[in-house]
């Protein structure tokens, strides 16, 4: 930042392009896809022309190297027009990142390449059945047999699952805990890899979300990211930039349908005059801009310090992540009360985006969790 509350030139320049690729490239084909289910690959992949998928890898790996303020700024860019393309770009990133940050040089020739074009597509693979918010008791196995470890477990609830060639998976190699934890990379293609039906869900029907199944599948030793024991610490880290990313999506979601209650309010005749003329209105108005502007002040001071690595940085991520995905669903909804009818049809975009921005507040570690994170860091001090 230019001042302590003001974006540099490169970064609004950043904003722009972002913008400018949401309005051509998104926002006039997003409520198709959604009606539709249509899983927009072509899009995808011109959002990586423009290094949107590899936005914090390194420019040494073939990335554009930008810190997770700039990042940020692109996803809630490209929310404004749909919230769950975004979201998927945003996972797609964390997988790549995770490869660059901390695989071996060989491990990133082999795959950084083709997942910077997105001729390969990256889901990350967490989460289990039995194992969501305590991500730590994961009951995915791989066991050394070699050169190679054979993986049997199964990921639940994973973004791009059937179509996404490669899969950052975190896996069970040592003891219970997160200190047993280990991250392997999982190609698609595989024998022993299989997926679920593509799940019935709310929302984010732009994207895939299947049940990852791991049945025998021989894993390279090579396959491995760092070191045995090192997986949920990588966890960990990247989602610290997770949860800004999917907290700039609700803020980007959000601010679609703030411009939207604000057209429709000023067009909408009532009484003989239009609504936005009437107090209880722009009172709402008001303050729906108002925690859109705090929420999103808060999310850009957290990614300055996760890209700083300062010692707060997690508590911050988890607390913007924690307001800005409240509050973006709290402004959509507000903005679909302020279209009364209307706003519940699919005819106008505000229904859709209060379907996607309602599991912002679940993934990336739920909102619970994330006073959870908050209230321990404080209570360290």
């Amino acid at each position: 930042m230019t001042t302590q509350f003001d974006l540099t030139d490169e970064q609004r320049q950043i904003q722009e392009m972002a913008r400018a690729f949401t309005a051509d490239a998104i926002t006039p084909h997003a409520a198709e896809w959604d009606e539709k289910h249509i899983f927009p690959r072509d899009t995808i992949r011109a959002a990586a022309e423009l290094g949107f998928a590899s936005i914090y890898v390194s420019e040494e790996s073939g990335g554009i190297g930008l810190g997770r303020l700039e990042a940020a700024l692109i996803m809630e860019a490209m929310a404004y027009g749909c919230p769950s393309t975004s979201a998927f770009i945003s996972i797609h990133n964390m997988a790549s990142w995770m490869i660059d940050s901390f695989a071996s040089q060989a491990l990133k020739a082999k795959y950084l390449p083709s997942l910077i074009t997105m001729e390969r597509l990256a889901s990350y693979c967490l989460t289990e059945p039995s194992s969501g918010s305590d991500a730590a008791a994961l009951k995915t196995r791989a066991v050394r047999d070699g050169d190679h470890y054979i993986v049997n477990g199964s990921k639940q609830f994973i973004s791009g699952a059937g179509e996404n060639e490669i899969y950052v998976t975190m896996v069970r190699t040592g003891e219970e805990g997160p200190k047993g934890i280990s991250c392997l990379v999982i190609e698609k293609d595989m024998p022993g890899v299989s997926f679920g039906a593509n799940e019935r869900k709310l929302g984010w029907h732009s994207q895939p979300t299947r049940q990852v199944t791991f049945e025998d599948v021989r894993v390279p030793v090579e396959n491995r990211v760092g070191e045995e024991g090192e997986g949920f610490r990588f966890a960990m880290m990247g989602l610290d930039g997770g949860r800004l990313n999917i907290g700039a999506c609700s803020l980007g979601g959000a601010q679609r349908c703030l411009d939207e209650a604000i057209a429709y309010t000023k067009d909408r005749q009532q009484f003989g005059k239009p609504i936005a003329d009437f107090q209880n209105t722009q009172f709402a108005l008001a303050d729906m801009a108002t925690e859109l502007e705090a929420a999103r002040a808060l999310l850009y001071l957290a990614a300055a310090k996760v890209t700083e690595g300062a010692p707060d940085k997690t508590k911050f991520a988890a607390m913007a992540k924690r307001l800005a995905t409240d509050t973006g669903s709290t402004v959509v909804d507000r903005a679909l009360q302020l279209f009364g009818g209307y706003g519940y049809l699919m005819d106008y975009p505000i229904e859709r985006f209060w379907r996607d921005l309602r599991v912002h507040s679940i993934l990336e570690g739920t909102n619970q969790v994330m006073r959870m994170i908050i209230g321990r860091e404080l209570t360290r001090q």
